[in-house]
């Protein structure tokens, strides 16, 4: 190899070894543009209702969103606390009625074979008292918490938590405040010969998040308002909790609605087991209708992610940014998946296919 080439090379180990120390920083940079897109594309659908100026337009969309959060918090996010703990108590009592229920049937199997109760070798493990296998409320509610407090990156220091948040607002303002100005920056670290094309690959890029944003919200609220609906028919209590926590954890691919299933069900187990049963096939009617009808009658950019592609991308996310790779790891896939197409594909591998059909 000649000089340039090892120079080359130890440059490209030398950037690649610097972008992996600065991964945490990259997925919060991402983060913020995510929220940048967000308020961008409320900007465009304002601007295009009123002829006002882009500075005003994004003062009254964070004045209406200001005014939207100030009433969550005033008005839902209390019962919605209020019966999460109350749900969070009920965890614990359903978990034991659903082992208590579990230990009958083998008791019966058991004296149906053996003539007896369950073995005693598996009484000697502590098995023959269901409740010790499940953790009281308090413990759930510790446990749960420090969950969310890692996904959020606030758990052990907080106030580097609150800096990081406030990084992640302050990159979402500033580049919904001068979008062209930051898009013009991004091109000019691009090789001159590939800006033209890199511009159509951003374009793409950002119509995929918007749509998969816009797409996102509207079927994240249709999931809340259907399983509330069908909740409160069924007479589930807890109603509002649980409607609201089907509508946020629908944000995260297939271990969201998993979750969201398991909430109600508990609840439902406690009154009885056939509203239990059918809480678990309502919410698999309303995810199929989420998957098939509502997210792909409200896209107007087609964003189809298979899903054991979504599978694994969560499960590779999470290996490398922890937490809150598996929270991204939609918007970090469709980005992906527009520039594995379009550069990887269109601009490398068919040229290379058209320059081996020339020869």
């Amino acid at each position: 190899m000649r000089l340039s080439q090892w120079l080359f090379l130890t440059a490209l180990v030398a950037a690649t070894t610097l972008l992996w120390s600065l991964r945490e920083v990259l997925l919060l940079l991402f983060a913020g543009i995510i929220l940048a897109m967000a308020l961008c594309t409320l900007v465009g659908i304002l601007r295009e209702l009123l002829p006002i100026r882009r500075p005003l337009a994004v003062l009254v969309c964070l004045s209406g969103l200001l005014a939207l959060f100030t009433t969550m918090l005033t008005v839902v996010i209390p019962p919605f606390l209020e019966e999460f703990a109350l749900l969070l108590q009920q965890l614990p009592k359903a978990a034991r009625t659903l082992l208590g229920l579990a230990f009958d049937w083998i008791n019966g199997i058991s004296r149906t074979i053996y003539g007896s109760n369950f073995p005693s070798s598996f009484q000697e493990f502590g098995f023959s008292n269901p409740g010790n296998l499940v953790p009281d409320g308090q413990s759930l509610a510790v446990g749960l918490g420090s969950g969310l407090l890692g996904l959020l990156g606030l758990a052990g220091n907080l106030s580097s938590g609150l800096v990081r948040l406030l990084f992640v607002l302050a990159v979402a303002l500033m580049i919904s405040a001068q979008p062209q100005g930051y898009r013009s920056v991004s091109l000019q670290l691009i090789p001159s010969f590939y800006r033209r094309r890199a511009s159509k690959v951003l374009d793409l890029c950002g119509d995929a998040l918007s749509s998969w944003m816009v797409g996102i919200l509207i079927s994240s609220l249709a999931v809340s308002a259907l399983c509330g609906m069908a909740l409160s028919m069924l007479g589930v209590k807890l109603v509002l909790a649980n409607a609201l926590l089907a509508g946020l954890l629908n944000v995260i691919p297939n271990v969201g609605p998993t979750m969201s299933t398991m909430f109600p069900m508990a609840v439902a187990l406690l009154d009885a087991p056939w509203k239990s049963a059918a809480v678990l096939g309502v919410y698999v009617v309303i995810q199929n209708l989420e998957s098939y009808i509502i997210t792909p009658s409200v896209m107007q950019y087609q964003v189809e992610l298979l899903p054991g592609l979504t599978l694994t991308a969560q499960f590779v996310f999470t290996l490398m940014f922890g937490p809150l790779g598996l929270l991204l790891t939609l918007p970090l896939a469709v980005v992906l998946q527009v520039i594995i197409r379009e550069v990887l594909i269109h601009d490398v591998l068919d040229h290379w296919e058209r320059v081996e059909a020339k020869l």
